[in-house]
This record gives C-alpha cells, structure tokens and sequence, in this order.
C-alpha cells in the first residue's frame, strides 16, 4: 500500500519569529497587494491566520494592506519569508531580505454602509466617502469590493450619489493644480476599435496654445488604449515630476495615469467592473469624472459614441448619460460639452497599438491614405475643444484645428511631444506590423450593412493586441462600401502561430461583418 507524501517542514520553522524576510515573489495581481506565508511559518500558525484574509505588513516605517495566500512550496517563500506581490513590493519601497511584519488587519470602518447598500439602500455622502477610503487604502477583501461593484449596478445610484461617488474618490488621491484659468481635456467612454482621435486632438490644441495634460489609461479588454498606441511612439510611464514638465514646456503630453495617483479607488474597482463585464451608468460618470478632475482639468469635451454594438446602444440612452455627466460636472464645477458621435462601426483603418498609430501619423502628415473618419471626427472634437477658448466664437473651432492640421503644426507639434517622452519623432523608422496572418473576404455579394465593433475588438485581442504592439486587425472595407464575394474585408496580423489560429477560429465562426442590400445599412444618429 502507497504512502501519502507528507509536505517537508523546512528546518527551523519551528521557531516563531516576530519578523520575517521581505521576499519579491514576481507574481502581477493587478492592483491589489498580495502577500504570501509558508503554511508550516510559525508566525502563522500564532497569528491564526486564515488565506485570503486581510493583514498589515509593515517595514522601514511604512504599512500596507494586503490579502494573504497560503503556500505549500518553500521555493516561493520559506519559512521565515513573507511574500510580496509586485504591487505590494513596489509600495513598500525596501530591498529584498529587509526585514517585516505582518499582523491581522482591522475590518474595514465601512462595512456597515456597504451591506445597506447591499440592501438597496440610499446612502449619504459620509457613507460613500468612508467606502472609498476604506478601497484606496486596500481594506475591501475582493469579494467586498465585488458586492459594491454589483449593488450599485442593481440598485442603480440617483444623481446626487454619483456625485457623492465622483466626490469622493476625488478625494482620496492627489490632485493636480496647473495653475490655469483654462486646462483642457478630451475623453471617449469607450468601446469603439480604433477610436483614437486623443492623439489627434491633443496637438491640434496644444498648437493652438491650450493646456491638456492628457493621462490616459491603457486597455484592460480591448485591443488598445491611448497610452498603449501612444508608447509605440514613445514612453508614457513618466514619473510626474517629468510629465509636468514636459507639460509646461509643451502645453501638453500623452501619457499612462497610473503613475500620477489620481482617484486611485477608480483603478482598484475597475480591477473588479472588467472582468465581471459591468459598467453601470453611475459608476461610469464616477470613474471618468474623477479622473479628469484629479488630474486639475476645467473643461472637458466627452464623446458619447452611439450605435448597435457601442457601449450606448440608442439615442435615448445616450441623452440619459448625457445629463447625468452634466449634473456631476456642474456639482463639481467642471465645464463640460458632450458630444454624441457615430459607434456603427470602428473609427480608422487600423484596430491595434501599431495599426492605430499609424493611422495617427498618416493624419497628422496629411497623407492620401489616411482615413478619412478618424480625421473628421478629430478635428471636429479638437475644435469643440478651441471653443472653450474665450477668444474663439462658438463654430469657428472646427476652422481652426482644420488650419492647425493642415499646416503641419498639429505634427510638429506631436513630434515635439514624442521626442520630450523619448520617442525618436516622426523620422523614426515606423511602427512593424505582425509577420504572420490572414485575410478575411466577403461571403457575398452586397453592400457592408453592419460591423460588429465587439466582435472585431475580439478578433484582435485574439491576435495578440494589445500586448503585442503589431497585432491587430486592418480594415479594407467599411459601412456602406459595395464588395463582391471573395473580395477582402480585412487583414488581420500576428507575431506568434498560437495567437493567429486563435484570430482565424474567431473569424472563421463570425466575421464581425454584414453583407446585404444597401438599404439595410444601419442608420446614423449622431449630433454635432
């Protein structure tokens, strides 16, 4: 008979010691500081600890909170070693063997407030100030930021909570003064594949000599964000002390917000809202906001992108949003103009971080093949933006970043920008796309009724976007273009064989695209 393999107690693990060995164990947990304990540790064993419990690890003066996990192998962290993941590593700021405690960590003081608002409940603006304070400092476990996450998406927040929410995680982080009658910024809500006119409007406004410190978020489900198509260019994790003063050197920079600390609560639930696929209209208002207003902006143009497969599916779902962001903005006096656009289709040619960084540099070079509606739509946010300028009179904005963009001082601008986050320009050698891919053609012919925004995000993230900068997808075709079949609707591209049969599978199984009569192209609802 077989003997059940007993777990070797390292030696000395019988001796308890107040303080063990800080060891970086490379594991990224995503905003949330993760620490790790040898079952046989002594301390342990003392403490009571139990996994996924909340405790306090303290070193060189400082403290953190953390969720503890239970380890059976001395080679991730030995008996006399606490484990920190990267983000708990990186928060402490001490070297590796210095030594630290660990001990429970007191409930967090607004567990009450979160089960009434389990409950349904209303809660008043103490309650959510006290809920997100409680976030920033990691005291929620996850699965009490989840019931948050999902009570208020259930019992959906009135307009003075989502203010109180905005309010709120405003202020648990830094906020930014630039000192500035006027600062400028330019936000979309998300959820349109190569939507990316941030890189576009910033310069042209820069130009005009407006300040927009853009902080931009990368991709956590789609194919790419502004930081990750903006660091094929150049780099965007720039301590703040830089980003300042690139800022005020060149009125603008676009660069990742992660290092600024703005609303750091929004970072943490987002770490929760993703994955679970919730992005209720309260939370969202909350998140966008806070981050502008952290980050010291005055005046905000927000694009509501509308359509079939477009977070806001109606015209009167987006008219809903819309006073809603304009109730919080005024409540946190920040100036605001919302601007509802087309969401039928992808904005641009290209669906990645190469991809779409090409179609920026071909706009900002006026080259002939540089499409059309990522253009268009830029220049009309861009000059939405101009127009907060007190010396501009209301629709001569859009005149005014055309003559920008056109004489090549949007470029020259961008080139400057690229260059101080230590890019190499627009001279450089350009972006390389993924060797390897395929072709998507037409089943029929017809006239392209409809995109499928989802699923063609889908179809890139397959191909590797966008961690890998060249993957993505490149459209041929668009809304209301005639094809025949078997002819080309859209390349897709990869560097690695496992994620290119991924891409093919989705593709082959639904290929984002409609092919019909004319008259079933979708209808537009836009408002400029």
């Amino acid at each position: 008979m077989s003997r059940r393999k007993m777990p070797v107690i390292a030696e000395g693990c019988e001796a308890a010691h107040s303080e063990l060995a800080l060891r970086r164990v490379a594991i990224d947990t995503w905003r949330e500081n993760v620490v790790y304990l040898h079952r046989d540790c002594a301390v342990y064993r003392a403490e009571g600890f139990q996994a996924l419990a909340k405790v306090e690890v303290r070193a060189n003066g400082r403290m953190i909170l953390a969720t503890l996990n239970v380890v059976d192998d001395a080679a991730i962290v030995g008996c006399h070693e606490l484990g920190l993941s990267e983000d708990a590593f990186a928060q402490l700021d001490v070297a590796e063997g210095h030594p630290g405690s660990v001990r429970q960590a007191e409930p967090a003081g607004s567990i009450p407030a979160l089960h009434r608002k389990i409950d349904g409940h209303r809660l008043a603006r103490e309650d959510y100030r006290a809920i997100v304070r409680d976030i920033a400092d990691h005291r929620y476990t996850k699965i009490e930021l989840t019931a948050f996450v999902v009570a208020c998406s259930q019992n959906e927040l009135d307009r003075e909570e989502v203010f109180f929410l905005t309010d709120a995680m405003v202020e648990t982080g830094r906020k930014l003064d630039w000192r500035e009658r006027l600062v400028v910024d330019k936000h979309c809500i998300g959820g349109i594949p190569g939507n990316r006119t941030s890189m576009l409007v910033v310069p042209i406004v820069a130009a005009h000599g407006m300040l927009c410190p853009k902080t931009s978020s990368r991709a956590i489900t789609s194919p790419a964000g502004t930081a990750d198509t903006m660091e094929v260019l150049a780099d965007v994790e720039l301590p703040f002390e830089r980003l300042e003063a690139i800022v005020r050197e060149h009125r603008a920079c676009i660069a990742w917000g992660g290092t600024a600390d703005l609303s750091p609560a929004d970072d943490i639930l987002i770490s929760v809202e993703r994955p679970l696929s919730i992005d209720s209209p309260g939370q969202m208002v909350a998140s966008i906001l806070s981050k502008k207003i952290a980050a010291g902006s005055t005046h905000l143009v927000l694009d509501i992108p509308v359509g079939p497969s477009a977070k806001v599916r109606s015209m009167p779902d987006a008219l809903r949003l819309r006073k809603l962001f304009e109730y919080v903005a005024r409540a946190m006096n920040l100036a605001l103009d919302v601007v509802i656009t087309d969401g039928r289709q992808p904005v641009g040619l290209g669906i990645g971080p190469a991809l779409e960084a090409r179609d920026v540099m071909r706009v900002l070079e006026n080259h002939p093949e540089a499409p059309s509606d990522l253009r268009q739509k830029a220049l009309r946010l861009a000059g939405r933006m101009i127009e907060f300028d007190p010396d501009v009179r209301g629709g001569e904005g859009f005149a005014i970043a055309r003559d920008i963009l056109d004489s090549g001082r949007a470029l020259a601008k961008m080139d400057a920008i690229i260059r101080a986050q230590g890019g190499r320009g627009f001279d450089a050698e350009r972006p390389e796309l993924g060797r390897l891919g395929f072709e998507v053609r037409a089943r029929e012919d017809g006239v392209v009724t409809a995109i499928d925004n989802l699923q063609i995000a889908r179809i890139a993230g397959l191909a590797g976007a966008p961690k890998v900068k060249g993957a993505g997808v490149e459209l041929v075709r668009k809304l209301g273009d005639a094809v025949r079949a078997g002819e080309l609707l859209y390349r897709v591209h990869a560097s690695f064989p496992a994620d290119q049969a991924f891409a093919r599978q989705a593709a082959e199984r639904d290929d984002g695209y409609r092919i019909g009569p004319a008259t079933g192209v979708q209808h537009l609802f836009v408002e400029f």
